[in-house]
C-alpha cells in the first residue's frame, strides 16, 4: 500500500501539497463525453434520417449513463488509480508517484525541474546535482520514484495529468523556490 501524504510529516509549516484526485479525472472525462455527445448527436440524427424516433430526453439520458459508466471505470481504473503526489515547501520537494515511496529533495540538491507536456500528458521532471542526496522520507518497500535519463542527467519523473491543483499551480509554487529557468541556485 503506498504512503499517503498525510502519513508524512511536512518539512515546513508551508507546504503546498499536489496530489491525484479520482474525482476529478472522473469530472474531466464525463464533460468530454458529454461535449463529445453534444456535437456528434445532431450529425448523426441528420445522417440516420431523424434518427431512431427517441425523445431528445431519453437520449440525453443515456450519454449521461454512458459517460458516467465510462469516465467511472476510467477513473477508478489501474491508469486512473495511480496515486502521485508532491509537496512543495520551503524545506524542499517531496514527491511520490506511481505508487513509488517517497523521497524528499532539498532546493539546494535539485540541478533542475520541469514541468512539461507530452502528448495529453503533463510530466514533473526533478533532476537531482547527485542521486546520494535524495533522502527516501518513509517506507522502503516500493522505491524511489521512476527514473528517466534526461539532457540534464537522471531525473526523477511523475505523471501530473491526474494532480489537483493543476500544473499550472505547481509551476508557481516552483518558481518561489527556483529561479526563472527551472535549475536550483549552486
Amino acid at each position: 500500500m503506498p504512503i499517503a501524504p498525510e502519513q508524512v510529516e511536512a518539512p515546513a509549516r508551508d507546504a503546498v501539497l499536489f496530489k491525484s484526485s479520482p474525482v476529478r479525472t472522473f469530472v474531466a472525462l464525463f464533460l468530454l463525453l458529454m461535449m463529445s455527445f453534444a456535437l456528434v448527436s445532431p450529425i448523426v440524427a441528420l445522417l440516420g434520417e431523424g434518427g431512431a424516433g427517441n425523445r431528445w430526453w431519453q437520449t440525453a439520458l443515456q450519454a449521461v449513463v454512458v459517460a458516467a459508466l465510462a469516465a467511472g471505470a476510467y477513473a477508478y481504473s489501474t491508469r486512473g488509480s495511480l496515486r502521485t503526489w508532491v509537496r512543495v515547501s520551503a524545506g524542499g520537494l517531496e514527491l511520490a508517484s506511481q505508487e513509488s515511496d517517497p523521497i524528499l529533495l532539498d532546493w539546494a540538491d535539485i540541478k533542475h525541474v520541469t514541468v512539461r507536456r507530452e502528448g495529453f500528458k503533463n510530466l514533473l521532471e526533478v533532476t537531482p546535482i547527485d542521486m546520494d542526496t535524495v533522502h527516501p522520507v518513509q517506507g522502503e518497500e516500493a522505491g524511489p520514484p521512476a527514473l528517466a535519463e534526461t539532457p540534464d542527467g537522471q531525473s526523477f519523473t511523475a505523471d501530473l495529468s491526474e494532480v489537483w491543483p493543476s500544473p499550472r499551480r505547481l509551476r508557481r509554487e516552483l518558481a518561489k523556490y527556483l529561479p526563472a529557468d527551472g535549475t536550483a541556485a549552486s
